[in-house]
């Protein structure tokens, strides 16, 4: 059985794809005998991701997964620009055919998506028409002018992280908040089932963040500078958002742990607890995020790979750390760390109390538990 755990608490992560046998996938290193394997593929707020799963007998039930291929390309598609509109485009299409041709998977077993985050920044900005492009020029390309790329809604998306990440044993203890490139969202189950989910969600991600930002910059680039106006962008995004989304989510008196998914969330966790490295989720307080948000702007070079696995002794666990930590400066650079972990700061913020105990915990492949979730309800339809 596949676990992850959340402190003392085991969380068994459900990955619910539904796919076709294996043995002719040669090119992949599986794990189990008759295992199934299944692809989803996001065109994100940032990029483009596919994910391939391998799933043992009773996956269902038992949570036997293995994750095969975790790609991610970045390009940067809010923007909505031409440049980063061709290199989506062309991401998606690599990813597929990677997919379709190298891993011989068949196109009906391939799911493809495009974010809510996308899809709330493209209304945002009035450029819903590129969405629509993307798809259109997607599947003539492909030359599968039927197939479908849904345009995923944001509670959709949050509920199915919430039943993709979460297990039943913690599900209704729990409030989940995925923080994506474009936007945040999340939310919990207030009444013991799964019939009703209050979303919560926020026009604010750690891509949204860092481009608003960089708007206020004007002549200016310096990282100083960066650092000031990054403080006015979070600092409004509190007072507008981010306080009434948590108040009125009503999540403080019925939630004990408060799990965060995203990238973001696996860059954080990957660089302060880099001796971790193979845990899928590390938990975390309030002021070690605080202290790792500072070391950020003030000594960026301490998070260094080569630094940050220097007092790791085992050999195995400090490859491990040095290859994870390599990935997230490779997919995140400093100031998009910085916009991250303070928009993280900010929601974490307002949990904390002195009078109630509550326990976070970062989770690095939360992208697979929605995904998987979305595909599992979309075969089940």
């Amino acid at each position: 059985m596949s676990s992850i755990r959340f402190g003392r608490l085991l969380l068994p992560v459900f990955v619910l794809f539904t796919g076709f046998s294996l043995p002719a996938q040669s090119v992949l290193k599986t794990k189990y005998s008759n295992s199934t394997i299944y692809t989803g593929i996001e065109v994100g707020s940032k990029g483009v991701k596919m994910s391939v799963i391998e799933m043992g007998k009773n996956a269902k039930s038992s949570g036997a997964f293995h994750i095969l291929k975790d790609t991610s390309i970045n390009t940067d598609f809010i923007s909505f620009t031409d440049p980063s509109f061709d290199a989506t485009l062309n991401a998606f299409l690599s990813l597929y055919n990677k997919a379709l041709k190298e891993y011989r998977i068949p196109s009906k077993r391939i799911f493809t998506v495009v974010s809510s985050g996308v899809k709330m920044q493209a209304e945002k900005d009035n450029k819903k028409e590129w969405v629509t492009r993307l798809i259109r020029s997607f599947n003539e390309r492909t030359g599968e002018t039927e197939r479908q790329v849904e345009v995923v809604d944001v509670e959709k998306e949050a509920k199915l992280s919430h039943l993709g990440i979460v297990p039943a044993s913690r599900r209704y203890s729990t409030f989940l908040i995925d923080i994506g490139s474009g936007n945040t969202k999340g939310g919990f189950f207030p009444f013991g089932n799964t019939e009703y989910f209050k979303l919560f969600q926020l026009n604010w991600g750690t891509k949204s963040t860092a481009n608003a930002t960089e708007k206020r910059l004007e002549e200016d680039a310096s990282l100083p500078n960066y650092y000031k106006n990054l403080q006015r962008v979070l600092a409004g995004a509190e007072n507008s958002e981010i306080i009434y989304a948590v108040n009125s989510s009503g999540a403080f008196p019925l939630s004990d742990n408060i799990a965060v998914s995203g990238g973001i969330a696996w860059a954080v966790a990957t660089l302060t607890h880099p001796e971790l490295a193979d845990n899928p989720v590390v938990s975390v307080t309030f002021d070690e995020i605080r202290k790792f948000s500072e070391k950020l702007y003030n000594n960026y070079e301490a998070l260094s790979a080569k630094y940050l696995s220097m007092n790791i002794s085992r050999q195995s666990e400090k490859e491990t750390a040095i290859t994870e930590i390599n990935r997230v400066h490779k997919v995140f650079d400093q100031r998009s760390i910085m916009a991250g972990t303070g928009l993280l700061l900010k929601i974490m913020r307002q949990f904390e109390s002195a009078f109630d105990t509550k326990y976070f915990y970062l989770v690095k492949n939360g992208p697979v538990g929605w995904v998987s979730a979305y595909v599992d309800d979309a075969v089940n339809e």
